[in-house]
């Protein structure tokens, strides 16, 4: 739940982008499809519907979008993730529209949407959903590129202070092999087969670590790059780590089906 909330916000400020963008964009198709326009009642309600039914399939495209970003991330492959968003948001929009008003045109008219309205009418809002999804598409490239010139430069990065005996010690980034979560306890693996108690969370370890280097894996382990071997595929969609040093009474590395994908672009990126 907080990882899909972070998602959203991610995406800020679309919210505020279409909730003023739709109605526009209502004004325009009117003008596109309606030869004569009269400001009347009837013109009214029908801009309202047509702002309503808008909304409702912005909705519906923001939810796939959302969908996909677990499901099917960017780094997992740019030209497949975009062709399947645009393909998806496209067919479900349309789908919404074309049976909503046709259920609209029924119980209001007592017949069907006339033939005009899937020859002109669907075609100029199939060209919205494109420009939804450039919007969508847009934003998460500049926030993308945003965080990416936020980032300090790698000489910048320290690594993580452990305790041994009477010393503190500071261990690079780099000699990080894992750091693995052992009897309410995490753990801090080096390459030198060294293992440090640390007093710090996961969830607050991940956060310092640089996230082209590290990945978690689950709930339990973080894993530098150079530690993993390879991976093989086991039961319902999991991956199992092989690891690329000798390690004792540790337990089976595994990474679930969801999170499969993601690491699968993140070890072999494109």
């Amino acid at each position: 739940m907080e990882k899909n909330s972070a998602n959203r916000r991610f995406y800020s400020p679309e919210v505020w982008i279409f909730l003023l963008a739709i109605p526009v964009i209502s004004a325009i198709n009117f003008y596109l499809t309606y030869s004569n326009i009269k400001f009347n009642s009837f013109f009214a309600i029908r801009y309202l519907i047509d702002t309503l039914q808008g909304y409702a399939a912005w909705l519906i495209v923001r939810e796939i979008i959302f969908w996909l970003d677990r499901r099917l991330p960017y780094q997992a492959g740019i030209g497949k993730r975009i062709l399947l968003q645009v393909m998806l948001t496209t067919l479900a929009g349309l789908a919404f529209i074309a049976i909503s008003t046709e259920i609209l045109s029924i119980l209001i008219k007592n017949e069907p949407a006339p033939i005009d309205f899937y020859s002109m009418d669907l075609v100029i809002i199939g060209i919205w959903f494109f420009v939804i999804n450039g919007v969508y598409i847009g934003i998460y490239f500049y926030k993308s590129l945003e965080i990416a010139g936020q980032k300090k430069p790698e000489s910048e990065k320290k690594g993580i202070l452990v305790k041994t005996g009477n010393q503190s010690l500071l261990v690079q980034d780099s000699e990080i092999a894992m750091l693995i979560v052992e009897d309410d306890y995490v753990s801090l693996v080096s390459f030198a087969g060294k293992k440090y108690l640390l007093d710090k969370s996961l969830d607050n370890l991940e956060q310092t670590l640089p996230p082209d280097s590290f990945f978690r894996i689950n709930r339990q382990a973080i894993l530098h790059r150079q530690a993993i071997k390879g991976f093989s595929r086991i039961d319902n969609g999991k991956l199992k780590i092989q690891l690329a040093m000798e390690t004792k009474s540790l337990p089976e590395l595994s990474i679930s089906r969801i999170k499969a994908a993601a690491f699968r672009a993140w070890f072999i990126p494109a």
